[in-house]
C-alpha cells in the first residue's frame, strides 16, 4: 500500500527542481533568441546544467515508476509536481498564492493518495 509515493515524490521534487534551476538560469541571462550570444550564455549557465541534470534523475526515476507500477497509478503522481512548484514558486521566487490554488494543491494530495491506495 502506497509503495509508489516515495518514489513520486523524489521525482516530482526532481522535476519542480529542474524547473526552478530553469527559471533561474534564464533569469540570468539576455532575453530569449535565436541568437549565438543566448545559446551560448545558456549552455555556460551552470544553473541550466543543474536542470539538465534533475530532468535526466527524474526520467531515470520515472522509466523505474513505469516499469515497477501500472501506468493507471504513476502517471496520475506526477501532479505532485505541481504541489512542490507552487511551494517552490512561494520560497524561491516569492510569489503571492491565493486560497482557490491551495484548494486545487489540496486536492492533488488527496487525488494522489486515493490513486496510491492501489499500489
Amino acid at each position: 500500500m502506497f509503495k509508489i509515493i516515495p518514489y513520486a515524490i523524489v521525482q516530482s521534487l526532481l522535476l519542480a527542481g529542474g524547473q526552478v534551476f530553469l527559471k533561474f538560469a534564464l533569469a540570468r541571462m539576455v532575453p530569449f533568441g535565436w541568437t549565438k550570444e543566448f545559446w551560448v550564455g545558456l549552455l555556460l549557465n551552470w544553473q541550466f546544467a543543474a536542470c539538465g541534470i534533475s530532468f535526466a534523475l527524474a526520467s531515470l526515476l520515472w522509466m523505474y515508476m513505469v516499469k515497477v507500477f501500472p501506468l493507471s497509478v504513476a502517471y496520475p503522481m506526477v501532479s505532485l509536481s505541481y504541489v512542490f512548484g507552487m511551494l517552490a514558486a512561494i520560497v524561491f521566487f516569492h510569489e503571492n498564492v491565493s486560497l482557490t490554488q491551495w484548494l486545487g494543491v489540496l486536492l492533488i494530495m488527496a487525488g494522489c493518495c486515493l490513486v496510491g491506495v492501489r499500489s
